[in-house]
């Protein structure tokens, strides 16, 4: 069966409902599964728990669903980029459950590979260890942290094959590859989806993972700012002497 969706749309009609837990990767504006981002909106579904590094800035990334006041609940390690979350969440319309990245992450991985929970000493003595089991090993104290299982995961590759291997380019492989694991369903926007198979060598998230794909948009990336001077500027300005292997100012 062909894992392969013609429209985002459509890849998440049938998986996606009011109060589900959504798993979306990227950090910040960078990565992001934006095609699939805009469909979730579009789906119009509410009360939604979204699990992400950030919910990226007003009118990007993950801030269209705050602005559709489709999202109940964010679990989150970083949302200072967003000034309607701010209010949201100062209004007690937000839920906010603020993880540190490295135990965010780790609570991603261990949901994806089965693993109910873990120790750390991560946020021991802070409010996020507040009501939560505590324990000693080897004289220091450890905070438990349970995995993370979402509902849909929703991912940005640059690279798939028809099975659902994975691979991905520069800093969009940040939360994505444990993103793509740890959801029940997950669902897969990438660049590229060639025939055939990938190297099984550079596969970074097996195809086992992920269930459906759908091709991405080309798009310019919001997180991309040109800071090169005008050509004609450039013409303009002296040229420097080249300083050859020993020399100095």
């Amino acid at each position: 069966m062909s894992k392969i969706w013609s429209h985002p749309g459509d890849a998440l009609r049938d998986v996606i409902r009011d109060g589900a837990t959504v798993a979306v990767g990227g950090f910040g504006l960078s990565g992001n599964p934006t095609d699939l981002i805009e469909a979730l909106r579009d789906s119009k579904v509410t009360d939604l728990t979204i699990v992400s590094n950030n919910m990226g800035v007003d009118g990007q990334g993950l801030g269209l669903l705050l602005e559709a006041k489709q999202v109940k609940k964010v679990i989150a390690s970083y949302v200072g980029g967003n000034k309607l979350f701010a209010r949201q969440f100062l209004n007690g319309v937000l839920e906010v459950e603020f993880v540190p990245q490295g135990t965010l992450a780790e609570r991603l991985r261990a949901g994806g590979a089965g693993i109910a929970g873990f120790y750390t000493r991560t946020g021991v003595g802070t409010l996020v260890a507040e009501g939560k089991p505590h324990a000693e090993f080897d004289g220091q104290t450890f905070v438990l942290e349970r995995g993370i299982v979402a509902d849909v995961s929703l991912v940005h590759a640059y690279r798939a094959d028809i099975e659902g291997n994975l691979v991905y380019r520069h800093t969009a492989r940040n939360f994505n590859p444990l993103v793509a694991t740890a959801g029940r369903t997950t669902i897969v926007e990438a660049e590229q989806i060639i025939d055939g198979y990938l190297d099984p060598n550079a596969v970074v998230t097996p195809g086992i993972f992920v269930q459906r794909l759908v091709s991405a948009q080309l798009r310019e990336k919001a997180i991309e700012q040109r800071t090169v001077r005008p050509r004609d500027l450039i013409a303009s300005e002296p040229r420097k002497p080249r300083l050859e292997m020993g020399q100095t100012k």
